[in-house]
């Protein structure tokens, strides 16, 4: 037996033909811990561009796809928490084959029942994301993970227009944090509909926009985009044992004893560190079932801004150009039938 799949054998620019196929790839079986998911929609993310960039040439397919939501049709023998027919999203790992496929073996740890009250582009749009917002915020940084629980701390959100911005900006606002985000003006408006008290224009001198609001000092800061033109403001603004968290690797390195003298941390956030080392990974799943809990109660927004309602080469291959031009605002998701 076979199911469908979008993918590629080596990486290459979107423009070739090749740089995304439709193929045909056997079914497997799940193993102890998985769940074998029906895939109903997934999300297009800028690390499926990074890795199918970056991908080597290979004899045998290379799928991504680290959104989805769908329905369990087989369990292993040590799931007890799912039962076929159950509706899940979840991001997945990268050391196996992602969404872009008709059906997806996944560890059940990973993994949280979709609520009824989410349509399914806004349960795929939600776990990369989500998780990557969650543990910088709740993990990394050290904010607690609870409504309006650090009333009173101020977070500055470098870039809050995007995916994990969004999501960010929701999720500090419910914890009670004072948020201030950049973006470009066009989207200041969805800045202050996700949570967002003060929206800055991110072309300004920020040092002098903060002043200009009486802001001398926030208790952190996180940077989703380059760390590295913002990383001495940031340090200056952040508060004594304050936080700086980025998600984007430095390229060039950066000047970390400026942090010293406030014992200030500065930390990294990556969403797969938890799967690629077999770290902790039941906390995803249930770090995602907090987070459905929230948006199927309307606390969360899942920021779909861009919903293809067919899986096609032609709207995948739209969605992954809009995504690969940047400035990208909220979330890019493709629900429905699977086809050419």
């Amino acid at each position: 037996m076979s199911h469908h799949a979008f993918g590629f054998y080596q990486g290459l620019p979107l423009s070739d033909p090749a740089s995304l196929q439709l193929i045909t790839v056997p079914d497997e079986q799940p193993q102890p811990h998985d769940l074998l998911v029906q895939v109903a929609g997934f999300s297009i993310n800028p690390v499926d561009t990074k890795r199918r960039q970056n991908a080597p040439a290979t004899t045998t397919p290379q799928i991504v796809g680290y959104d989805a939501v769908g329905t369990v049709i087989a369990r292993g023998a040590e799931v007890l928490d799912f039962a076929i027919g159950d509706r899940v999203l979840y991001a997945g790992t990268t050391r196996r084959a992602g969404s872009y496929q008709e059906q997806q073996l996944i560890d059940s740890r990973l993994v949280a029942k979709a609520p009824s009250a989410l349509s399914d582009a806004d349960a795929a749009a939600l776990p990369l994301v989500s998780l990557t917002a969650w543990e910088l915020l709740f993990e990394k940084m050290g904010f607690i993970p609870e409504a309006d629980a650090n009333v009173g701390k101020t977070l500055l959100v470098i870039n809050g227009a995007g995916g994990v911005g969004s999501l960010l900006t929701q999720l500090a606002n419910w914890a009670g944090l004072t948020v201030i985000a950049t973006a470009s003006p066009v989207n200041h408006d969805w800045l202050i509909a996700h949570g967002v008290a003060l929206a800055l224009d991110y072309h300004s001198n920020l040092e002098t926009a903060l002043a200009e609001n009486n802001i001398q000092q926030v208790d952190g800061v996180t940077i989703l985009y380059a760390p590295a033109p913002y990383f001495e403001l940031a340090c200056k603004l952040v508060a004594p044992f304050g936080h700086i968290a980025t998600i984007v690797t430095p390229d060039r390195p950066l000047p970390v004893a400026l942090l010293k003298d406030k014992a200030a941390s500065f930390d990294l956030e990556y969403m797969f560190t938890k799967s690629d080392f077999s770290w902790e990974i039941t906390s995803q799943g249930k770090i995602l079932t907090r987070i459905a809990e929230l948006a199927g109660t309307g606390k969360l927004n899942a920021s779909v801004t861009r919903h293809y309602d067919t899986r096609t080469l032609e709207s995948l291959r739209d969605a992954t150009a809009r995504s690969e031009a940047g400035h990208q605002a909220g979330k890019i998701v493709l629900t429905g039938p699977f086809a050419s």
